[in-house]
This record gives C-alpha cells, sequence and structure tokens, in this order.
C-alpha cells in the first residue's frame, strides 16, 4: 500500500574477527578456566579411585576379630602380613583381607583376641615386605596428586596470562587475512566473474604488470601504485580484487578499513606499516583495503567525529604509498561505495591514481550472472534466464545470488529436487519487498481501502505516457506493505527527464487521491509514498535544475562540502531562495495531483472494475490487468526491453 522504491542492492555482511590476538580469536573467560580445572580434578579423582581398586585388587575386605574367631574354628589355611594389611587364605581358596593394628605383631594381636598360642601356631604365618611400585603409589599418590593437581591449573593460568601478554606485544600488528595463490579453494579468477567487462579490462593491466612487470619497465611505463575500486553494494568489487590475485597468482592481502583503527592512538599507524611491511616480504603481492572509506574520509571536516587515530592512520597510508622508498612490485587496491568522502590526497596520482568504476549490471550481464549462479543448482526445463534478468532491474549481483538462493529454498521447502521458473519468478518479490505476509489479514473495510489505494497507482501508470507500464498488481502484504503495484519501463535507460519525474510523482499520488474520492477520508497507507514523492520533488529542484523558477542551479552541496574539507554546516542558500524552492515543490506536486485526479475521475469505471478483481484474486497479472484497460477503453503500452523496476 505504501511506496516502496526500488532495492537495489544491499550491505554485504562481513565476517567480524573477535578477540585481540595474532588470529583475531577471544580466549576462554575466568569462569571458562575454573569450570576446565574442575572437570580436570573430577577425572584426576576417578581415576585415581580405579587404580587403587585394581591394585588392591577386588577381595574381601573382613574385621580382624572375624579372621581370629575363623583360626579358632580352623577353617584358616595361610595369613600372608604386608605392613598393617592381612591377607587370610581359607581352606576352600577363598581370600579375605583385613588390617592389624600399627606398631603391633600379628601374633601379639591375635592373642589380645583370647587366641592361644596352639591356635596360633595351627596356622602358616608368612611375612612380607612392603615396597615396589604398589607400595610407593599408594604412599605418595594423596600426596603427590593434589600438588600435581595444583601445579597444573597455575601452568593452565600462566599460559592464558602469558598468550594475553604476547597479543599486547603484537598489538600493532595487522590482522590481514592472506589468500595465498596455491589455494586452489579460494582462488578467483576472472571466469568466475560475470559481468563488469570494462572494470575487467581496466584490472587486466595489473594482472599483466604482475606477471611481466619488464615489459612496462623497459619503455618507462609506471604502473598505477593504487587502483580504487567504486561502485553501489554488492556490484562485486571484491571479487574483482581477489579475480585480479588470482589471474596473476600472487599472495592476496584483505583487510576491511575498520579494522585498523582501535582505541589506542597509534594502533591504526603501526598495523598499516606491519601490513606494508609483510606484502613487500611477499612482493609481487596485492594488499586489498575494503571499505576504505572507514579511515580515509577528508581530514579536518568533523566527519567521523575528527578522531586523531583515523586520520594517523590515514596519513601513514599516504605515506606508505608515496613513500621515500616506493616498491613497485606492491599495488594497492581498495573499495568503496562513497568516493565523495575520501581525502583529496588519497586520490591524487601516485596513490589511488586509477580509479575503476563498478555499476550495477544491465540485463545482458544479469544474465551471465544468473548462468553463474545455476551451475551448482539443479535447475527445471521450463528456467528462463533471459526473463529473469529482465524482470531484475537494479539488482545488483548479490541481489542475483540471494534470488538464486531463496528459489532452491523454495524449491527445498515444497520438497522438489529442480528449480522452476515459478520458484524465480516468487523470489523475486521476495527479495524486492520481502516474503509474503499472508497471516497479516485484513478486514473487509481495510481490504477494499488498500484494493483502491493500488489500482489507482495502476490506472494513473496506465494512462499517463511517460509512466512505466504496470507489470503486476497484488493487495498482498509483502514486507511493510499492505500491497504494491510493479512497473516494468519499456526501454532501457541511463537518464530520466522531468516529465518522467512529474509522471511518478503522479502515479504515487494515485494511491492517496483513490482514497479520498472513493471514501473521502485518507489513510495512514499513503504516507511512504507521500514521502518518495515529495523527496522527488525537491531533488528535481535543488539537483536537478528541472524547476523554471529557480533555475539551473544545485544546492544539495553535502558531497561538495564533504570532499573539499569545509564541513556539513547546514543550507549554504539565503531564506528567499529556500522559501522559493519550497514553492516550486509545492507546485510541482500540486500540479501532479491535479493530473492523476484528472484520470481517476475520468476512467473511474476502469478503476471501480481492477478493485473489485484486486478484493476477489489478491493479485492481478499483466496480461488480465491489460484485458481490463482494453475493456474501458485504454490502450496499453507496448512491452519493449525492461531495465528497471519501480515499486509503488
Amino acid at each position: 500500500m505504501a511506496e516502496i522504491p526500488p532495492i537495489h542492492s544491499k550491505p554485504p555482511k562481513r565476517n567480524g574477527r573477535k578477540g585481540r590476538g595474532p588470529q583475531g580469536q577471544e580466549g576462554p573467560s575466568i569462569w571458562m578456566q575454573l569450570a576446565i580445572a574442575f572437570a580436570i580434578f573430577l577425572v584426576l579423582s576417578a581415576g585415581y579411585s580405579f587404580v587403587r581398586q585394581y591394585v588392591e585388587g577386588e577381595d574381601e575386605e573382613v574385621p580382624l576379630s572375624q579372621i581370629a574367631a575363623d583360626i579358632v574354628l580352623g577353617h584358616v589355611d595361610t595369613i600372608t602380613v604386608e605392613g598393617n594389611n592381612i591377607e587370610a587364605l581359607y581352606h576352600d581358596e577363598t581370600v579375605k583381607t583385613s588390617r592389624k593394628e600399627n606398631e603391633a605383631s600379628l601374633t601379639q594381636t591375635l592373642a589380645n583376641y583370647g587366641l592361644t598360642p596352639e591356635q596360633i601356631a595351627s596356622v602358616r604365618i608368612e611375612v612380607q615386605d612392603e615396597g615396589g611400585a604398589r607400595f610407593w603409589f599408594l604412599t605418595l599418590a594423596p600426596l603427590l596428586i593434589p600438588i600435581l593437581l595444583l601445579v597444573g591449573i597455575i601452568w593452565f593460568l600462566t599460559r592464558q596470562m602469558r598468550g594475553a601478554g604476547m597479543q599486547a606485544f603484537t598489538f600493532g600488528r595487522s590482522m590481514a587475512r592472506l589468500v595465498s595463490p596455491e589455494d586452489e579453494v579460494q582462488r578467483v579468477t576472472f571466469k568466475d566473474v560475470a559481468g563488469a567487462k570494462e572494470a575487467k579490462e581496466e584490472l587486466t593491466e595489473i594482472v599483466d604488470f604482475l606477471k611481466n612487470p619488464k615489459k612496462f619497465i623497459q619503455i618507462g611505463a609506471r604502473i598505477p601504485k593504487g587502483v580504487l575500486l567504486m561502485g553501489p553494494p554488492g556490484t562485486g568489487k571484491t571479487l574483482l580484487a581477489r579475480a585480479v590475485a588470482g589471474e596473476a597468482g600472487v599472495p592476496f592481502f584483505s583487510i576491511s578499513g575498520s579494522e585498523f583503527v582501535e582505541m589506542f592512538v597509534g594502533v591504526g599507524a603501526s598495523r598499516v606499516r606491519d601490513l606494508f611491511s609483510t606484502a613487500k616480504k611477499a612482493a609481487p603481492a596485492i594488499v586489498f583495503m575494503d571499505e576504505i572509506d572507514a579511515v580515509g574520509r577528508v581530514r579536518g571536516s568533523g566527519v567521523g567525529g575528527g578522531n586523531d587515530e583515523r586520520e594517523q592512520t590515514l596519513n601513514q597510508i599516504l605515506v606508505e604509498m608515496d613513500g621515500f622508498e616506493p616498491n613497485e612490485k606492491v599495488i594497492v587496491m581498495a573499495a568503496t561505495n562513497r568516493p565523495d568522502v575520501l581525502d583529496p590526497a588519497l586520490l591524487r596520482p601516485g596513490r589511488f591514481d586509477r580509479r575503476v568504476v563498478i555499476d550495477l549490471p544491465d540485463r545482458k550481464d544479469r544474465e551471465d550472472i544468473l548462468k553463474t549462479h545455476v551451475k551448482q543448482k539443479p535447475m527445471g526445463p521450463d528456467v528462463n534466464l533471459e526473463v529473469i534478468a529482465e524482470r531484475t532491474p537494479g539488482f545488483s549481483g548479490a541481489d542475483l545470488a540471494n534470488l538464486m538462493n531463496e528459489a532452491a529454498i523454495l524449491a527445498a521447502r515444497e520438497n522438489r529436487k529442480e528449480i522452476t521458473q515459478y520458484d524465480l519468478l516468487r523470489s523475486i518479490e521476495k527479495v524486492m519487498l520481502g516474503p509474503e505476509r499472508r497471516s497479516h489479514v485484513l478486514n473487509k473495510k481495510e481490504k477494499e481501502i488498500t484494493a483502491y489505494h493500488e489500482a489507482g497507482h495502476a490506472i494513473v501508470a496506465s494512462v499517463l505516457p511517460y509512466a512505466d507500464p504496470v507489470h503486476k498488481v497484488s493487495i498482498i502484504s509483502r514486507g511493510r506493505a499492505a500491497g504494491y503495484t510493479l512497473k516494468l519501463p519499456l526501454e532501457d535507460r541511463r537518464m530520466q527527464s522531468r516529465r518522467e519525474f512529474e509522471d511518478d510523482i503522479a502515479v504515487s499520488l494515485g494511491g492517496y487521491i483513490a482514497e479520498k474520492l472513493i471514501f473521502d477520508d485518507v489513510t495512514t497507507g499513503a504516507s511512504n509514498d507521500l514521502q518518495v514523492l515529495t523527496a522527488l520533488a525537491r531533488d528535481m529542484v535543488t539537483r536537478y535544475g528541472m524547476s523554471e523558477k529557480v533555475g539551473p542551479m544545485a544546492y544539495a552541496a553535502s558531497a561538495a562540502k564533504a570532499l573539499f574539507g569545509s564541513g556539513i554546516e547546514g543550507n549554504e542558500q539565503s531564506q528567499e531562495t529556500a522559501s522559493r524552492i519550497d514553492e516550486e515543490v509545492k507546485r510541482i506536486v500540486t500540479d501532479a495531483y491535479k493530473r492523476a485526479e484528472e484520470v481517476i475521475t475520468t476512467h473511474r469505471p476502469a478503476l471501480d472494475a481492477i478493485a473489485k478483481l484486486l478484493i476477489e484474486v489478491e493479485t492481478i497479472e499483466r496480461d488480465e490487468f491489460e484485458k481490463i484497460l482494453i475493456a474501458h477503453g485504454i490502450v496499453p503500452k507496448k512491452k519493449q526491453d525492461i531495465e528497471h523496476a519501480p515499486i509503488v
């Protein structure tokens, strides 16, 4: 119901590294260490009890008075004395054990129990010296085992402390991840990167230099020291950098810009020095800095909090890239989606002097990217990747990968072995808008309002000449939208005209006007529509010079402020100019409102027909929608190549 702008890309997820150690791993906590020590103690105690039981045997132990009584009865054959331990062998071959008093002989002990010398003499008594491994184990184990356990715990704790101390010494070491050229699993080449033809051509020179630098040096050419990859998130900047290293067969050191900066001053600069020192030892090599705008923002602008540590890190990067000891065999590559905020010193010749722009893929590139993602997936015979490429304008490479994954999940959820075209079509809308929320049931009144709202968008888009034709209308809730109208353009285009913007604003107002006309009231469902069209109208006036009253002047100068170090301090125009801008924005929206209102009033029967069908079936596809238009005298727009799909 509310307007949702097309999703061009999603920021990639980064894998963080926990802890401060050289491998980025966090050591166990003190409670974990105590738990481990306690577990070791229990294991040793159980082991000691088992060994003691094994050493002492499983003979029956009885009181000494019992053995004395058995001697009187004549049941005992032999008694073996070993220290204070007594072992009695009976006539029936049974063995019973007992213990005598300390510092007393067995004869005296038996006499104390009332045995006569004749009764004692009737039993053969053997005395053995206590000694050997059994004696020492039973004597020393109760003393040594606790001592050894204590020593083990102390050693374990000191080892952890020693590891923490080593981490303190390696705190200034860089945490760059190395991809070795011998690692076939992680190796990426240009064959693995679909699309981005111009970018790959630019980077081919880097590969040639790393493979054969003598060819360039002999003619006096100097290969760029730094290559800056610029483009929206998810377009494959990191993948291209890895492909350069894979094609050249050189080590690839990868690090994020945020990993340089710590709360301690000087750590970032130290890590930069260590990173370049390591790369020079492995030269020829590639150093890749992802999200370099985290440390490479313009200095002195106040952007990013004016962190001195960040500026020192940037200064060290500048020195390493163009210092007194240049190393031409180390090439620095960096990626950012905010090149406008980078420091000018970072972009000057001799540092990042080559800039490679990676745009969102066009229709042919999207088809090639989809082909790379279907290699490892079982596809059904009805799959047509050309159609999917046409219906995914504005998608980045990461979005297309997510689309294929969602399609595979949908097929697996329904217990099918192949991915069908229907799975791919459903996953497009899921990636753009989110999953269907069929449990989000609207009551009868809300459903009717939503149907007329979306029908208003669809009618205005179908009638106005510069609006894109409608591809699908639905009142099934997806993501935050209660309904949506999918539009597809007639042809590929890189620029938009003022008339196209004006028609887009009128289409955004179609839902609002339909609600007001039919129900004589408005709801919160149009809130996002109003935000989007207001921002678009203001951009027309302040950025694109599409206002006759304001003239061809740009007033949105935030990017220029950040670039030239003046900071972001607010608007630079006067109050009079700001008032004139507001008047022009209001005029553009008012004119679009009148045009959309006229379309909806004129084609009220078509509006009612679309809304009633939406209430019945909830979703109307293009073919069925065009039949309704033709039945009410509206000529559908001709299908042509599709480039992008705005959503209202």
